[in-house]
């Protein structure tokens, strides 16, 4: 007897079709909640300031596939985002090792970097650049 067997996401909000399932963590625990693209969005945009004030601890960023699922980098996308995060800091004046791993702070600046090239036009702080090539 042959079966054919269907899973749906359902958005854990609205009970309507789920394009993606979102991982947050708060407190020290991490949740997961699937949702259509529309509350994702809506998701993302509340949490937005807060994340903006924030430290990032630990983690990786995931990337988005044309699927809306998310997943982290695999090693060899891991090896192209390492030499695009060096040869940024090079060119910015960050003193960093050619191999080994990157820190989050030198990270996190790169990928601040890329999300203002991105926005508009804000004037860069340079004291930040002097804190960041100090801890090395």
């Amino acid at each position: 007897m042959a079966r054919n067997v269907k899973v749906e996401l359902l958005d854990d909000i609205d009970g309507t079709t789920a394009a993606q399932t979102v991982t947050f963590a708060l407190d020290g625990i991490e949740y997961e909640i699937d949702l259509s693209d529309e509350n994702a969005e809506g998701l993302r945009t509340e949490l937005a300031g807060y994340i903006e004030a924030a430290r990032r601890t630990g983690g990786r960023k995931r990337m988005k596939s044309a699927t809306g699922a998310t997943s982290t980098p695999s090693s060899s996308t891991s090896r192209e985002y390492s030499k695009k995060v060096r040869a940024w800091a090079k060119a910015e004046g960050y003193e960093i090792s050619d191999r080994g791993r990157l820190s989050t702070e030198i990270v996190d600046l790169y990928e601040r970097a890329q999300e203002t090239e991105q926005a508009p036009t804000k004037p860069k702080r340079g004291s930040r650049k002097k804190v960041a090539a100090a801890k090395r």
